[in-house]
């Protein structure tokens, strides 16, 4: 098998467990840090040209992270393309699963088995509410039916913007304040939300600096991220 991936959660999770398949990636695929692939450009700017080039036999990509004229032009080319979609936990497993196989892996390697497991406990009975912002200048949160959101949901913290009618909408931080949530998760990315960069924004709000990577992607961190996003979590109370 060839592959390209143009989703950095997937190529972390083909490289980890179908080594040497992989013959590119993304600019943002930085795991495993060792990956030695030719690089393709960004998820929403690939060259295609340089993918084509590489005569995959298969392009990995996901619905929300890559756009679709890239990907028609990859299949127009005469390229296999797997586009996933991932919304909540147990559809990134399944989703895992599908890709893996289709890169000739095992459904449910030890990591994704012990992922699975990691994520099986029951939610909390104690909630919280938060406003997770993914970037600023402008202010934008995650909204409704955000794989993201179902992570936190899991851990006991519901973001007040999950019913919003878009997925990722600009909120002014006036109105983001004026929520009052218990809580604000602050993840590395895609905006790099630091201790000096975010927090000041809401002062009189707990701030949960969180790992972007244990938040929103989906691969082999799923099996450490409730335990690392749970810490970071509990840290944040009043």
């Amino acid at each position: 098998m060839r592959v390209v991936s143009l989703v950095p959660s997937l190529t972390e999770a083909v490289a980890v467990t179908v080594p040497g398949v992989l013959v590119g990636a993304t600019d943002w695929c930085s795991h495993p840090a060792d990956l030695d692939v030719t690089r393709i450009g960004g998820t929403k700017n690939p060259a295609v040209d340089r993918i084509v080039g590489l005569a995959p036999d298969l392009v990995i990509a996901n619905e929300e992270e890559n756009r679709e004229p890239d990907l028609t032009a990859l299949r127009a080319a005469g390229l296999r393309v797997l586009v996933t979609e991932v919304r909540d936990v147990p559809q990134a497993f399944r989703e895992l699963s599908r890709v893996l196989d289709a890169c000739g892996g095992p459904l449910r390697p030890d990591w994704l088995a012990r992922a699975e497991e990691a994520w099986a406990e029951p939610p909390p009975a104690d909630r919280r509410t938060a406003v997770v912002p993914i970037w600023r200048r402008p202010w934008m949160v995650l909204g409704r039916d955000t794989f993201a959101g179902d992570v936190l949901a899991r851990l006991g913290v519901d973001h007040l913007h999950a019913g919003h009618p878009e997925r990722y909408p600009r909120i002014p931080v006036a109105e983001l304040r004026a929520a009052a949530p218990d809580l604000v998760v602050l993840p590395d990315e895609p905006y790099r939300f630091t201790a000096d960069d975010g927090p000041e924004a809401f002062p009189d709000v707990p701030c949960a600096l969180v790992s972007g990577r244990h938040l929103t992607w989906y691969g082999p961190s799923l099996a450490e991220a409730p335990q690392a996003l749970g810490e970071a979590l509990r840290a944040a109370r009043r």
